[in-house]
């Protein structure tokens, strides 16, 4: 028997990101969940380490190496589509748990268990991580997108900034304040902090 699973994941760098607005460089979700998983991995140490968390901060980088695995199957569906009514959100949210049923059938039996809470995520703190992660590089594409002179993407910005601000894991609030700002840097300045 052949299972194709592993060969979906794969297609994720097909999926492109950002369907409705001019970007100068084009995004796909392979290169978003790569950067969700280490803003999250990173933000779960966080918590850990400063907060006392009681969080496994490799599962929570599984969690959002795979939090976008069912647009393998839906695409990625715009956020205005997405999010424009209840009805359109809950029916969307089916089609996501479907996907998802449906990725699940296509590892071998024994696996499926051990991957099923990567697919259908449970609400909780790890989520919340997750949510937060993926907010955060959304910004950050809005970031390097008006660097680059597209003003596509200040309305964006503007409310993804909105919404992380009121995110209150203190985790989050950190890694907004001492990371986020250096993704607004250049080369030169990453390489030369103090301007030496």
């Amino acid at each position: 028997m052949i299972y194709s699973f592993f060969a979906h994941m794969a297609r994720l760098k097909l999926i492109t990101r950002w369907s409705l607005m001019r970007n100068t460089q084009p995004e796909n979700d392979a290169e978003h969940s790569l950067q969700v998983a280490m803003i999250a991995h990173g933000i779960a140490l966080m918590g850990r380490e400063r907060y006392g968390r009681d969080v496994n901060p490799e599962h929570v980088l599984s969690l959002a190496v795979y939090h976008d695995a069912t647009e393998v199957m839906t695409g990625d569906l715009p956020t205005p589509v997405k999010y424009h009514s209840e009805t359109l959100r809950g029916a969307y949210k089916q089609f996501e748990s479907m996907s998802a049923d449906r990725l699940l059938n296509l590892l071998p039996e024994d696996l499926r268990p051990a991957l099923t809470p990567y697919l259908k995520q449970a609400k909780g703190y790890e989520k919340d991580i997750v949510k937060a992660a993926d907010k955060i590089s959304a910004y950050i594409k809005c970031l390097e997108e008006m660097r680059a002179g597209n003003r596509e993407f200040e309305y964006a910005a503007e409310n993804i900034r909105k919404a992380l601000e009121a995110i209150e894991l203190p985790e989050v609030k950190d890694f907004l304040k001492e990371c986020l700002p250096a993704f607004d840097m250049t080369l030169d300045e990453l390489n030369h902090p103090s301007g030496t």
